[in-house]
């Protein structure tokens, strides 16, 4: 049978494929990415491995009086970082090309439901998030 299944050649692709998922997951890793809102009132420093390294904010952001607003800077910096880490990992992955299996003998080697890919596991996935409309809110 001519269009007999290539196990090594799948074998060899799928190496390839893990090797630079993990250069990818490691370039990312390595990112350093300053959430901001309230025109930069609040700034959230976090890297690509979730490591929080600082946050700054402006005493201008203080009022004792209005403790809730610089709770929601806070929390929209954050997201804003969050944000800014995911766009660093799906650029990071711009040059792996995830579609040379799935053609393969029919393989659905796509997760079935965009799920992320190993090793990001969604885990900062901030889709639906409106980190630009709380920093309009809240500026």
């Amino acid at each position: 049978m001519s269009d007999q299944f290539d196990i090594n050649s799948l074998l060899n692709q799928a190496m390839e494929m893990q090797s630079q998922l993990m250069e990818a997951q490691a370039e990312a890793a390595q990112a350093e990415v300053v959430g901001r809102a309230g025109g930069g009132a609040v700034e959230v420093t976090v890297t690509g491995s979730m490591e929080f390294r600082g946050v700054r904010i402006s005493p201008d952001a203080v009022d004792p009086d209005d403790v809730a607003e610089l709770e929601d800077l806070v929390l929209a910096a954050l997201t804003d970082a969050m944000a800014q880490l995911e766009e660093v990992q799906r650029s990071s992955m711009g040059g792996l090309d995830l579609g040379a299996l799935s053609g393969m003998s029919g393989l659905d080697l796509g997760g079935g439901g965009g799920g992320g890919l190993p090793g990001f596991g969604g885990a900062l996935d901030v889709s639906g998030s409106d980190a630009d409309d709380e920093d309009d809110d809240a500026g």
